[in-house]
């Protein structure tokens, strides 16, 4: 068997072990249930007080999009929204204001929590402001949404009758992203598709979990459970903060939920390669703890399990190499069919899941390139502001999964 072969192989054999032992994470189906019984009428006496948090930074451009939907919502208990302009250029604050005086609903509180204090990230800077704010209000729940998030009238309803019939202390949905331009249709599935790959669903969501995370444009947490885990104070310097933000309450010993959404969306336009590059390589390096050995290895990795597929079979065909070709082949239909269900969930064409490997080699290099402007001092450029290895120096903020 030649060294191709071999290759092949090892890549269909992790393809086998992905699609069985990875927490079945190429499935789309782990959606917000439809609340329970006692839910289903929403008589007011039922339901708790909620504020919501929209951390905002320079976010005049989607906000027209995103924050009458927050005001729209159909919530049958007290609930109001807190926005927090985090420094804006823009005129962010003005025009939330206006908005809210034009569309009416839920009242709006528009905060600003001046530039952020030592060791603290910008979003969490202003999370920290707007959860002091709501606090004194007294909700039971807080929803922490970005600013390009909109949200369907029955979404705020839904997220608290999903915490209260499962007995949950956070349930996050990760928002649909945008795919409406060819770049977004070839990128942003597969953005989703990694990230469950790394956080299988399934997992979170067990009695017994076995891997923790939060989408951070959409996280309904208890009040006394974020008081609990000390956030946002616990996670102050965190780059991926959603992460960080779950592992603290899942240590405080809360029960944490995530899913795919279906009401939840997020507005802002990737219309370009250039803006989803810059998307990705934000917080890919700190994915990966700033470690350059985890990145050769990630490098390597990501080469075997998808570029080695599609190369054994060429390879193998162009010179006779029966096991390559046949190895490398059953890999990768393996891995289309596991992208498949994302495909469908992102109503993107299903003939374009073998073209998965190109995708992955495009994060490939976006995750090295991340590296490149960590090490050049670089980082997470956004919005004016850069974060250091630690995520805290300048202020730094880092862009959630979402894009905020």
């Amino acid at each position: 068997m030649s060294t191709l072969a071999w290759f092949a192989c090892v890549s269909l054999a992790v393809w086998v072990w992905l699609l069985f032992g990875q927490g079945f994470f190429w499935r789309t189906d782990q959606r917000l249930p439809r609340p329970g019984r006692r839910h289903a009428r929403g008589e007011a006496e039922d339901w708790p007080g909620v504020v919501v948090v929209v951390p905002a930074r320079d976010e005049a451009g989607v906000l027209p999009l995103s924050l009458p939907s927050l005001l729209a919502q159909d919530y049958p208990g007290r609930a109001e929204v807190i926005l927090v302009d985090d420094g804006s250029a823009d005129g962010t604050g003005g025009l939330a204001a206006e908005l809210a005086a034009r569309h009416g609903g839920l009242p709006l509180t528009v905060a600003s929590p001046g530039e952020p204090g030592p060791g603290w990230t910008g979003k969490l800077w202003a999370l920290r402001h707007g959860m002091t704010l709501a606090r004194a209000r007294g909700p039971e729940f807080l929803l922490l949404t970005d600013a390009d998030i909109a949200h369907e009238p029955d979404s705020l309803r839904r997220l608290v009758a999903a915490a209260l019939d499962d007995d949950r202390d956070l349930v996050s949905q990760m928002a649909r992203l945008r795919v409406a331009s060819p770049w977004e249709r070839l990128v942003v599935p597969a953005f989703v598709y990694f990230f469950a790959q790394l956080y299988p669903f399934r997992w979170i969501n067990a009695a017994r979990p076995r891997a923790t995370a939060a989408a951070g444009g959409c996280v309904l947490v208890r009040t006394e459970t974020a008081v609990a885990a000390g956030v946002p104070d616990a996670i102050r310097a965190a780059v991926i903060d959603d992460v960080a933000l779950a592992r603290a309450v899942r240590a405080a010993g809360g029960r944490i939920w995530l899913g795919l959404a279906e009401r939840v969306d997020s507005v802002r336009p990737y219309p370009g390669l250039g803006e989803l590059w810059r998307m990705v390589t934000r917080s890919a390096y700190a994915q990966l703890r700033y470690n350059p050995l985890v990145l050769l290895g990630t490098v390597a990795g990501l080469v075997l399990v998808y570029a080695v597929p599609p190369a054994a079979l060429v390879a193998g065909l162009a010179s006779g190499d029966a096991a390559a070709a046949w190895a490398g082949g059953a890999a990768w239909a393996v891995m289309a069919g596991t992208y498949a269900p994302m495909l469908r969930y992102y109503r993107v064409a299903a003939w374009t899941a073998p073209l998965l490997p190109f995708t992955a080699l495009l994060y490939l290099s976006m995750t090295v390139d991340s590296a490149v402007r960590h090490y050049r001092g670089r980082g997470g450029a956004w919005k004016g502001r850069v974060y250091s290895g630690s995520g805290a120096a300048n202020g730094g903020e880092f862009a959630s999964r979402h894009g905020e």
